[in-house]
């Protein structure tokens, strides 16, 4: 436990250490004009800033919360993809049998139950690629540090194309319709409802089973809605672009009311100690840190958490959440380990 709150306090510096330069570099200035130049009418009120103070504090508070109801939001959604896949994967193969076509070999209906199976994991692999394509407003992993991170910890999808890892789950013929489709993942959809229109002709599928493969289709439809309006629908731009700026007013218009108290309790220790009244002022310095990487770095978790299938290193893992459905289903079709792909590799403890 105490290597783990190592790490994490040892990321968290890393992370947002230009700022933290930024910050003691604007603290030691406003603190060298006081020493060395006596400004001492160079200062602001506490009470006004108070008041910034308090309403930056605000919508901080707002836009962290709204992140993380976004956050939880998109892993409810994919926590309700894994409910609807396994139950879908455990209905096609108690759904799909002879029982009204007794001609129909197992072998037969096996391939139909894993055609399906293998298609509903080519749509988790479809979407899970529309959720990390990139958006206008999609800019933390443009961030120096976060680059720095991405070198080291990025989503698989970034490593190859939709169609590549189609390829081995879905027919050419499939492929050739899906990539001619931009929403791939609703045209994939739309083939499992088509293949089970066939099946429900050729009377492999009772019209009562039919009817309820299709609202699990229809229940997938609905997830892949909600996981798509997160995506394309931004935190409000006026929200999240006001706050970063207030933010920083507040952080800029600081050091001048820290620094004129730390004067005045440098002016009265003079009388028993000359020379810690002297330099007492220089301790605004570290104070003024503490307090402006505080606000400030709340206020960029808040816009990490706005768009949680970014591709950021706090996103949802929608990637291993897909790779797990997809190994439940292939063990539970009796294929062998060895011909199921493993996990996506998990990382601890990187560094930059």
């Amino acid at each position: 436990m105490y290597t783990k709150k190592v790490y994490k306090t040892r990321d968290m510096v890393l992370w947002t250490r230009y700022e933290t330069l930024l910050f003691t570099v604007i603290g030691l200035i406003v603190a060298g004009v006081y020493f060395f130049f006596d400004l001492h009418w160079l200062k602001i009120p506490w009470t006004p800033l108070a008041l910034i103070g308090t309403a930056v504090a605000f919508v901080i508070g707002f836009q962290n919360n709204s992140a993380y109801g976004r956050i939880w939001e998109a892993r409810k959604i994919w926590g309700g993809i894994v409910n609807t896949s396994r139950t879908l994967g455990m209905v096609l193969q108690d759904v799909i049998t002879n029982e009204h076509n007794p001609s129909l070999s197992e072998d037969v209906l096996q391939q139909e139950v894993k055609t399906m199976t293998y298609r509903h994991i080519a749509w988790m692999t479809a979407l899970r690629h529309a959720m990390r394509a990139g958006k206008p407003w999609e800019t933390i992993v443009e961030e120096k540090t976060n680059k720095e991170w991405s070198s080291v910890v990025h989503p698989p999808e970034w490593d190859s194309t939709v169609e590549e890892d189609l390829k081995g789950y879905i027919s050419e013929e499939d492929l050739r319709y899906v990539m001619s489709k931009k929403n791939k993942q609703t045209a994939l959809l739309y083939l499992q409802s088509h293949h089970l229109r066939r099946l429900k002709e050729q009377g492999i599928l009772w019209e009562f089973s039919f009817l309820h493969v299709e609202g699990i289709l229809e229940e997938l439809f609905t997830l892949q809605g909600k996981s798509e309006r997160i995506k394309n629908f931004p935190y409000p731009r006026h929200f999240a672009s006001l706050n970063h700026y207030f933010m920083w007013m507040f952080v800029l218009l600081l050091p001048l009311a820290i620094k004129p108290q730390f004067s005045e309790i440098g002016q009265e220790i003079m009388g028993h100690q000359t020379t810690i009244g002297t330099y007492f002022i220089w301790l605004a310095v570290p104070f003024y840190v503490a307090v402006a990487w505080i606000f400030h770095t709340m206020e960029r978790i808040g816009r990490t958490g706005e768009n949680p299938f970014e591709g950021s290193a706090n996103d949802v893992p929608i990637s291993t959440i897909a790779r797990g459905i997809e190994i439940d289903l292939r063990q539970n079709l009796g294929e062998d380990d060895a011909e199921i792909p493993a996990q996506f590799e998990m990382m601890y403890d990187t560094q930059m």
